[in-house]
């Protein structure tokens, strides 16, 4: 670890003890060799599961769409193009290819990544402290912390805009104009700052007043971790919109009705088809017709508040509650259907108490969960793609469907290669065919037969795991390998892209089509 972190020191027992903890249902439901360890694969899973689930964050190279060879960790795709020598080798030893991998190991890849994704802001903090002529070396006021965040935000969340940096930190009343919720984000800063004066005062006894550089990094490192929290209400608001528009509840949107939307009322829904097809939240299967699946589009890259180059700060994944209370409850890597079912009969859904439901499991469904356990021996695997599948039409509005490995990619907006956003005339054409449309009414609770509601359930298995013993010749091991390794400080220190949708008048974001607004 010292070797990996370089400057970050050892990880204090006390914290991998913690998160060995929080990582216990999780790993007691993935697969393991006979001494207990879990594969490589299994770790990566962990891993992508872990940032999720805690930080909203996706690291690049961790996208459980992204195809890499089983043989390779894929070190070229994670989030530099060289890992640390130490780590790579420890990871790809065949020690531990052979022996595989215990909770302490995954707390240790996690605790590392974790604290060189808060060293990776140290550069950008750096660029912001020279540009305002700010010596690392002495300690800062109130005021003078302040005035680093702000900048500090505008760079954040702007990226590689030079010059759209430089105008917005010569003007507030551009600041404000771009960005109309400008003072709660600076509000959310200052509070960053209260935190770290009520933790100084209760650990060290140290007074508010001067900070550090190191103070600065501290609370800068609070931001990167706690911003999806903080603009998780913007999330939910358009989550909310799209449930308006899915009157037959089944967790997708007709996409006369998004692009309607789009044109009449909001900024936000405007991708065009071939950016939401390639993002997986474009169902084309049924004779409803092309449809928008509401959580696959809040998880979408294109709805990430920010894009770094090496991780991107996205909505919070509605399901991963879901999928904790399984692990907790199972604690194995397979389970009987009926252990399921007692399981999902008993949660709920929903954001908001208007929009909460008990879990719809049908007869249908049931003899669906039945098929996926006879065809792996009697027991349903939990880190299947059949079994997400299954859960996505139990939970439409808040699990994803998961597509196949390498058929989707989650691309910032701006990484795209075509038009992201589809054209005025597009989403007009789209939106007019609404009203020539006449969809036979239907609910979930109802049955699945009339609007092909499952129409898009696929029978092709992915695995996450290795699993052994069943149906072997059923089997079919998860491609996607979610990317795993280690990136040094050094290759961290890159631009930062700030995830936005601009508009077609100029390079700044507006009011009408900037996601972060």
């Amino acid at each position: 670890m010292g070797g990996a972190l370089g400057c970050g020191g050892e990880v204090p027992l006390e914290k991998l003890r913690q998160l060995e903890d929080e990582l216990d249902s999780a790993f007691a439901t993935l697969p393991k060799n006979g001494a207990g360890r879990i594969d490589r694969r299994s770790l990566r899973y962990l891993a992508y599961r872990h940032f999720s689930q805690k930080y909203a964050l996706v690291i690049r190279g961790f996208e459980p769409s992204r195809p890499t060879n089983e043989s390779l960790w894929a070190a070229a795709e994670v989030l530099s193009e060289k890992v640390p020598g130490y780590v790579e080798n420890v990871l790809m030893s065949r020690h531990a290819e052979e022996r595989g991998f215990d909770v302490r190991d995954a707390a240790l890849l996690i605790t590392t990544i974790e604290q060189l994704v808060f060293d990776s802001e140290s550069a950008l903090l750096t660029k912001v402290y020279e540009a305002q002529r700010k010596p690392l070396a002495r300690s800062l006021s109130r005021q003078g912390v302040s005035q680093v965040l702000e900048a500090y935000l505008v760079h954040w969340l702007l990226g590689a805009d030079e010059d759209g940096i430089q105008m917005l930190l010569n003007s507030e009343r551009l600041r404000r104009k771009t960005f109309p919720h400008w003072a709660e984000l600076v509000a959310f800063a200052h509070g960053q700052i209260k935190a770290l004066d009520w933790e100084r005062s209760h650990t060290s006894g140290l007074a508010a007043g001067r900070y550090s550089f190191e103070d600065t990094h501290q609370i800068v490192g609070g931001i990167t971790h706690s911003f999806a929290s903080f603009w998780e209400s913007e999330c939910a608001e358009m989550k909310d919109q799209l449930i308006a528009m899915d009157t037959q509840r089944t967790g997708r949107v007709p996409l006369s009705k998004f692009y309607g939307t789009g044109l009449e009322a909001d900024w936000r829904f405007a991708e065009s088809e071939a950016y939401l097809r390639e993002l997986g939240a474009l169902d084309e299967t049924g004779r409803a017709g092309k449809q928008v699946i509401i959580p696959n589009y809040i998880q979408a890259a294109s709805n990430c508040i920010v894009a770094t180059n090496h991780y991107m700060v996205c909505c919070l994944n509605d399901c991963n509650p879901l999928l904790a209370e399984l692990d907790r409850s199972l604690r194995s890597p397979t389970a009987e259907p009926q252990k399921i079912l007692a399981v999902v009969r008993n949660m709920t859904s929903g954001t908001s108490l208007e929009d909460e439901a008990d879990a719809r499991v049908d007869a249908a469904m049931e003899a669906q969960l039945e098929a996926i356990a006879t065809s792996h021996g009697g027991e349903v695997p939990i880190h299947g793609r059949l079994f997400l599948q299954w859960l996505h039409y139990v939970f439409p509005r808040e699990c994803p469907f998961p597509h196949k490995s390498g058929t989707t990619v989650h691309r910032a907006p701006l990484e795209f290669e075509g038009e992201y956003v589809a054209s005025q005339e597009t989403m007009k054409a789209e939106a007019s065919s609404l009203s020539s449309e006449t969809l036979p009414a239907f609910n979930v609770t109802n049955g699945t037969t009339e609007l092909q509601w499952m129409s898009q359930w696929s029978e092709e298995e992915e695995l996450i795991a290795g699993y052994k013993g069943a149906g072997a010749g059923q089997w079919r091991p998860l491609s996607r390998l979610l990317g795993a390794g280690c990136f040094g400080v050094a290759m961290l220190l890159g631009a930062v892209r700030f995830n936005r949708k601009p508009s077609a008048e100029g390079l700044l974001p507006t009011h009408r089509k900037a996601h972060f607004v």
